[in-house]
């Protein structure tokens, strides 16, 4: 990769721009600047102030192969293979191609209206600009596309160029023939004829050549080029460097230009992909899953194929790292495309047999990556998840990434580590390291006071796991009617209540004293103490028998709660809770009788009833 710097006149950068040599790399958003921004870069340019540098890649080398358009702007037709694709730049040569180039009017908007689109001329004022006493930018005049300055929502004219011999008579020079000689020195003749050869133009506009024009024309701007040698990861680096003024650019809009030089349309196959999600029952879970994460997920998975085709040769990385991705091979695409399409489907049902029912209760999202491999590589080989305990195996993996809160931070190397460490373990292998490492301190319970934690989302699977019975209607929860009855996360103990009774924040607001309600149950609660809305509960025609039953579905002690005993019932359902995790991870919590547990809940929570992991 070779990197060099040079300067290059404006006008032969227009040029290259006009003639197609030098065009936008497919992955390049269109952009449009505002009105005033654009006066500024004309301010610039004719006051002869630096702009900051262009970057070019060169074109047709062998690691980087990027589909390519013209600018906006351009409007010739014909069909021209690139030199350079411009990767920083494209803003100040797209407005400056359209100002000073273009014979149709500039695209741009009004700063205070940033999605309407709007089209103007721009014309430097002869005499403003050769006034010292006059900034520059007041000589800038921005005019509409019937070439009027209006006020009064257009009622008033207060400038009209709409004809040559009104921009002589205004004495305004069309910016967008500064680069075109015969233009610039037909507009000359023509003024100077209009003011009957008047010495007095000739020389004003003689100066105004000397003075504005000739440096706009001999304005330099350096352009570091990239060589053909220059790999794609290095241009995503560097585009992501110098687009810090616009949107992020991610590894899928790469692969899609990289993929539409080979004829593909891989945005076009991911919303078919989409549309597939969206077909299912399930579908929901998948909202949150991006192009970049379907990319990660192949790239996971095709690694890991060539690895185990290699006999497990650990020289052949299996990953999904940004550079990885951006190496992934069309054709590897395309034949396991549907699989993957799939094994998200049925990652999607597999986190509805987990409790979870809704993108928003997602612990991670992050972990659909490599379980999404995992059920693509198993229904292609041998489909071990079918088994019983294979199952519970993919359950215990999860919930270990979710209590173990492992999937928070940078995952390219735990998805690496968990699709190889989970088919392993499937085949019989030793456990993965996600397992191993789990653990989950019990005074971490206190701190998960909002769905921001991936655990706190997780203890409320669990509850819904087993399907609790709503409190007012003891109807069972399932995934249809949590979403139809609109069901969240609140309190048992209201907070209301435990305000008035000064308990303390860090456990009524806890994920212990919370629990799924459907909205309308939640309303009947109100404010009120457990003992209150269990009478009207009562009032709903549930019978004593169901009124206990459902209760304690939510793993919730019905003589505590009914007492409106706080201490107890606290203490016993931070024991039910635990046990619920225990059975979900396949290992006992650690440090139920350490003496921080002791401190914050004060007493220890060793229970004869905690399973033996």
């Amino acid at each position: 990769m070779a990197v060099e710097s040079h300067d290059k006149k404006l006008d032969d950068l227009l040029k290259m721009v006009e003639d197609g040599k030098a065009q936008l790399p497919d992955f390049q958003r269109s952009w449009v600047w505002d009105d005033t921004k654009i006066c500024k870069l004309i301010e610039s340019i004719t006051s002869g102030f630096p702009m900051g540098a262009a970057m070019f890649l060169a074109n047709g080398g062998e690691h980087v192969r990027f589909s390519y358009r013209k600018f906006e702007g351009v409007t010739s037709t014909e069909e021209v293979i690139p030199e350079w694709l411009v990767l920083d730049g494209q803003q100040r040569l797209t407005t400056l191609y359209q100002v000073l180039k273009s014979k149709g009017a500039t695209v741009t908007r009004l700063e205070t209206e940033r999605d309407k689109t709007i089209k103007r001329y721009y014309y430097l004022d002869i005499k403003k600009c050769l006034d010292p006493n006059i900034d520059r930018l007041d000589a800038i005049i921005s005019v509409s596309e019937k070439k009027q300055l209006t006020a009064n929502i257009g009622r008033d004219i207060l400038l009209d160029l709409s004809t040559k011999e009104k921009e002589f008579e205004n004495l305004m020079f069309p910016l967008n023939i500064t680069f075109s000689p015969n233009d610039t020195d037909d507009w000359r003749y023509e003024m100077e004829e209009y003011y009957g050869n008047n010495r007095k133009y000739s020389l004003l506009f003689r100066e105004f050549s000397q003075k504005i024009l000739r440096p706009i024309i001999a304005y330099n701007m350096p352009v570091i080029q990239l060589d053909k040698e220059t790999p794609k990861e290095a241009v995503c680096q560097i585009f992501e460097n110098v687009n810090t003024g616009g949107v992020p650019l991610t590894v899928f809009e790469l692969v899609t230009a990289t993929f539409a030089a080979d004829g593909f349309k891989l945005r076009d196959d991911w919303e078919n992909a989409q549309a597939t999600f969206k077909g299912k029952v399930n579908g929901e879970l998948l909202t949150e899953i991006t192009g970049a994460n379907f990319l990660a997920a192949m790239t996971l998975l095709v690694t890991y194929y060539r690895r185990i085709k290699s006999g497990d040769d650990e020289r052949i990385a299996v990953t999904c790292k940004k550079k990885d991705i951006l190496k992934l091979d069309l054709e590897d695409y395309k034949k396991y495309r549907d699989s993957l399409v799939q094994g998200f489907c049925e990652a999607a049902d597999f986190l509805v047999h987990q409790g979870i029912f809704r993108s928003r209760d997602l612990p991670y999202s992050s972990q659909l990556t490599p379980l999404a491999a995992v059920f693509s590589y198993d229904r292609d080989n041998g489909h071990l998840l079918a088994l019983g305990p294979n199952q519970e195996k993919l359950a215990k993996w999860y919930w270990c990434g979710v209590f173990g809160e492992q999937y928070g931070g940078a995952n390219e190397a735990r998805f690496a580590l968990d699709i190889q460490g989970v088919l392993r373990w499937m085949s019989g292998g030793d456990m993965p390291d996600t397992v191993y490492r789990a653990s989950l301190q019990p005074t971490r319970l206190l701190t998960m006071q909002t769905r921001n934690s991936a655990a706190y989302k997780g203890i409320m699977a669990l509850i819904l796991q087993d399907s609790p019975l709503d409190f007012m209607t003891g109807n069972r929860m399932d995934i249809a009617s949590y979403i139809d009855e609109e069901a969240d996360i609140h309190h048992i103990f209201p907070q209301t209540y435990c305000r008035s009774q000064n308990y303390p924040p860090k456990k009524w607001n806890s994920v212990i004293n919370k629990t799924p309600i459907y909205a309308s149950s939640n309303r009947s609660i109100g404010g009120h103490a457990p003992s209150i809305y269990i009478r009207t509960m009562a009032g709903k025609g549930l019978d004593d028998e169901k009124i206990v039953k459902a209760i304690e579905s939510h793993k919730i002690n019905y003589d505590y709660l009914s007492a409106d005993n706080f201490d107890d019932y606290f203490i016993d359902r931070t024991k039910q809770i635990i046990r619920c995790i225990e059975k979900a991870m396949g290992k006992a919590v650690a440090g139920l009788d350490s003496e921080d547990t002791i401190r914050e809940f004060g007493v220890a929570l060793s229970d004869n009833d905690n399973v033996d992991a």
